[in-house]
């Protein structure tokens, strides 16, 4: 039974009625169990047994005490204002402070509490990331920029890989928000319109990145496929190339992929070459792929005389099938790629290919949706420009025989 006062202030015969009842529940309790705090304040004296022994009330052993905010504070001399600044925004807080912060943190083995704190902020600090392959370098120089800078304000990365496969990527999506992410980064725009109701009913903020369409609706960073795979196109057409071979990523569920293509139907258009001058395949991303795919595009009847590929990773398995099957490149035929990551300045030879800022529209990303939940309002679509790194695998095309 509660009281309204403190237990010194008890009448002697209440105090004593206590004593025996807490005396009573001692008997009929085996001696491991645990006992409230609440019968250790009624019970301020030394309580006996019948046989006038004092009875020991136990408490729960819980080892060491977790170390708190307030232990690193008074450990570092330092405000528990500096602590958190500390550890959610560092280079707010100057060198010899951070440094004091980090040890006593290090020393004490504290761990911050990220349930409470998101319970009492309403944010997780956490941003969720589904990109369609961990296999391709694009991708990780995009996201560690992205994920540097999010560190740099304070908040946490989770990614998940969809595999190129729709159905992968709606559950990797719909889990991340299930597990309180407060934005998301997507990569294209193709995807169930479902999937966005589902965010625009949970007021998730969703960045795409990878691609730029001026009238998406969507808040985005990225480049115009389209124009920069027609640039890349228009400059082999410029070359003399009249047939063209093209190998792709699935388009049905890729609208990087389709977009790329449309940039070189585009500029065959206005070359004035037909849709049948070009020979198109559609392969999965790889290395084996594209060069299994450069084989069927090469031994067709009309074989082309330059092949673009989707990417850089296709590229090198042209050039890899090229040199097996005796051709020379680029005099025998042309080949070219998109992205221009590592492998392109390594392949012999080097690989001509259009240039993405990937690590500028990870770092620039994260300052977007930075910006939207910090409260500081909407920030506009960011379209960033690509540009071709000539090298040497393409020329003109080889004299007709």
């Amino acid at each position: 039974m509660p009281f309204s006062v403190p237990p010194y202030r008890l009448s002697q015969a209440i105090r004593d009625k206590c004593k025996r009842l807490h005396v009573f529940v001692q008997a009929f309790t085996l001696p491991s169990c645990w006992y409230p705090h609440r019968i250790r304040i009624l019970a301020p004296h030394p309580v006996r047994n019948k046989c006038g022994n004092a009875v020991r009330i136990k408490t729960p052993k819980t080892g060491s005490a977790v170390p708190t905010l307030a232990d690193v504070a008074r450990h570092a001399n330092v405000s528990t204002a500096t602590v958190s600044r500390c550890l959610n925004s560092p280079d707010q807080v100057v060198g010899e402070t951070r440094k004091r912060v980090l040890k006593a943190v290090q020393d004490l083995g504290y761990a911050p509490n990220f349930s409470a704190r998101a319970l009492a902020a309403k944010r997780t600090k956490t941003i969720g990331a589904v990109i369609p392959t961990m296999d391709n370098s694009i991708f990780a120089r995009g996201i560690q920029a992205f994920q540097e800078e999010l560190g740099r304000h304070g908040f946490t990365l989770l990614i998940a890989s969809s595999a190129y496969r729709e159905d992968l990527e709606e559950e990797q999506i719909r889990t991340l928000a299930a597990r309180g992410a407060d934005a998301l980064l997507l990569i294209g725009y193709h995807r169930n319109r479902a999937v966005y109701d589902m965010l625009t009913a949970r007021n998730l903020p969703v960045l795409v990145a990878w691609a730029y369409h001026a009238d998406a609706p969507q808040m985005s960073i990225g480049f115009d496929n389209v124009t920069a795979m027609a640039g890349l196109a228009r400059l082999a057409i410029g070359k003399g190339h009249r047939r063209l071979g093209f190998i792709s990523a699935p388009g049905a569920t890729n609208d990087r992929a389709r977009d790329r293509v449309a940039g070189v139907r585009r500029a065959m258009r206005e070359a004035g070459l037909r849709d049948t001058d070009l020979s198109l395949v559609e392969t999965q991303y790889g290395i084996e792929t594209g060069e299994a795919a450069f084989r069927e595009i090469m031994t067709s009847a009309t074989p082309p005389t330059v092949v673009l590929c989707g990417n850089d990773v296709l590229a090198v398995g042209a050039l890899r099938a090229a040199k097996e099957m005796g051709l020379r490149v680029p005099q025998d035929v042309s080949i070219t790629g998109f992205d221009d990551i590592e492998l392109a300045m390594l392949a012999e030879p080097p690989l001509t290919t259009v240039h993405v800022p990937h690590r500028e529209m990870g770092r620039r990303a994260a300052g977007m949706l930075v910006q939207i939940l910090t409260g500081q309002g909407r920030p506009d679509n960011v379209e960033l420009k690509t540009d071709i790194r000539i090298r040497q695998t393409l020329g003109p095309p080889p004299p007709e025989r």
